[in-house]
C-alpha cells in the first residue's frame, strides 16, 4: 500500500500540564507556537511542476482545489499564495482578491514542508527554523521548493536559526507548550539525517522548536514518500490533548494501520487525553492509497478549515468534535479528494505564520 505513491512520477510516560500557558522556550527562548495562536498569515504554494503533475486536466484540478482552501481561509485572516510572478495574472482569476501573491518560484503545493517553521520569543521576536526540506530524502528534486523558507524568511525580515536536521514541519506535533510527538520514521532515516541517533535527532527537534520532551512512535518507512507523517493520523488540540484518526476495524494486513495502532497505544500510554476520530467507511474515492484523514485539518483564526469524504455520518461527527476540540471556532469541511488522491490533505497544503 503506497500514499502518494513516492508521487505521481514514481520518483521515487504521564504528562501533566495544569495551564495552557505561553512555554518559555529551549536556550535561543524561542518556541513553535501551537497553530491556533494568533496568525499574521497563512502561507501556501502554486502546484506547477510538470514533471510531477504529467497530467494537465489533473494538474488544474488540484490548482482549483487550493485555490478553493486559500479562498476559504481567506474569509478568516490573510493568505499569501507563493508562485512565480509570471503565473499571477493566469492565478487571479482563480483566487479571492483577499489573497496576495508572492513573487517566490514553487513546483508543488507541500507549504507544510516547505513553507517556513516560524517562531517567536516572549517579547514577540520572531525566527525561522533552520530545518532544511530535502524533497523527502531526496525522492523528488525540488530545487525551487527547498528555498521557499529561506527566500520567505528574507521576505519577512527574520532570521534563521541554524538547525542540523533536514526533514519537514508535516512530521512532527506540537502543541506550543513544551510536547513535541513524531514517527521515527520520518526522522530517524538515512535519507534525511545520515548517522543520527534518535536521541540525537530528538535533542535537535527539541532545540529547533523550542521544546522540552519529545513521544516518539516507530511510524512505517519506506511505504510513501513522507515516511509516515504525523500531522494525518493525530493531532495535539490542548495541552496534553490528542484527536486521532482511525479505522473503526483495523486491517490487519495494512501496515499504515498497524502503525497507526502502534502510536494509539504509545500516547494512550504517554497519560495524554486522547480522543479517536473515526476515518469514513464510506467514501466518494476507493482507491486503497487515497487519504482519508480527518485530523489533516488547518486552524486558522476563527474556523477550522477541514475535509469531508461522504460519508455523511463520519463527516457530520468529525464537525462536532472540531467544534468541541477548537470552542468559539467555525469548522468548515470541504471536499479535498483531489489532495487525498495524491497522498495529503489541506493541513499538508498549508502552513501558518504566528503573529509576532
Amino acid at each position: 500500500m503506497q500514499r502518494r505513491g513516492f508521487m505521481m512520477t514514481g520518483i521515487a510516560a504521564s504528562l501533566a500540564i495544569a495551564n495552557h500557558t505561553a512555554h518559555a522556550g529551549g536556550a535561543t527562548g524561542f518556541v513553535v507556537p501551537a497553530e491556533e495562536h494568533p496568525q499574521e498569515m497563512a502561507v501556501m504554494q502554486w502546484p506547477v511542476s510538470r514533471s510531477i503533475y504529467d497530467d494537465a486536466a489533473f494538474l488544474r484540478i488540484v490548482q482549483t482545489m487550493i485555490a478553493d482552501i486559500a479562498n476559504t481561509i481567506a474569509a478568516f485572516q490573510p493568505v499569501v499564495m507563493l508562485a512565480d510572478a509570471a503565473l499571477h495574472d493566469d492565478m487571479r482569476r482563480h483566487l479571492a482578491q483577499a489573497v496576495t501573491l508572492w513573487d517566490i518560484p514553487t513546483e508543488d503545493l507541500w507549504a507544510r514542508d516547505s513553507g517556513p517553521i516560524v517562531l517567536r520569543d516572549g517579547q514577540g521576536n520572531r525566527a525561522v527554523s533552520g530545518i532544511r526540506f530535502n524533497g523527502w530524502g531526496g525522492r523528488q528534486v525540488h530545487a525551487k521548493d527547498r528555498q521557499i523558507a529561506a527566500r520567505m524568511a528574507e521576505h519577512l525580515g527574520l532570521p534563521i536559526l541554524p538547525s542540523v536536521l533536514q526533514g519537514e514541519a508535516g512530521g512532527v506535533e506540537q502543541d506550543g507548550l513544551g510536547l513535541l510527538i513524531a514517527h521515527e520514521s520520518s526522522w530517524v532515516h538515512e535519507n534525511r539525517n545520515p548517522g543520527m541517533t534518535r536521541d540525537a535527532v530528538g535533542a535537535a527537534l527539541l532545540a529547533a522548536y523550542g521544546a522540552d520532551r519529545i513521544l516518539w512512535s516507530p511510524g512505517l518507512k519506506d511505504e510513501d514518500i513522507t515516511d509516515y507523517h504525523i500531522d494525518s493520523l493525530l493531532r495535539l488540540t490542548g495541552p496534553a490533548r490528542v484527536l486521532i484518526n482511525m479505522p473503526r476495524t483495523p486491517d490487519p494486513n495494512d501496515p499504515f494501520h498497524q502503525a497507526a495502532a502502534a502510536t494509539l497505544a504509545m500516547v494512550t500510554a504517554a497519560g495524554l487525553d486522547v480522543e479517536v476520530i473515526f476515518e469514513p467507511a464510506r467514501r466518494r474515492v476507493q482507491a486503497v492509497d487515497f487519504v482519508a484523514s480527518y485530523a489533516n485539518y488547518f486552524v486558522c483564526n476563527g474556523a477550522v478549515i477541514a475535509a469531508q469524504f461522504g460519508d455523511a455520518d463520519t463527516d457530520s461527527a468529525a464537525v462536532a468534535t472540531l467544534r468541541r476540540h477548537y470552542p468559539g471556532r467555525e469548522v468548515i469541511a470541504l471536499n479535498t479528494d483531489a489532495l487525498g488522491e495524491i497522498g495529503g490533505g489541506i493541513h499538508c497544503a498549508t502552513h501558518e505564520v504566528p503573529r509576532a
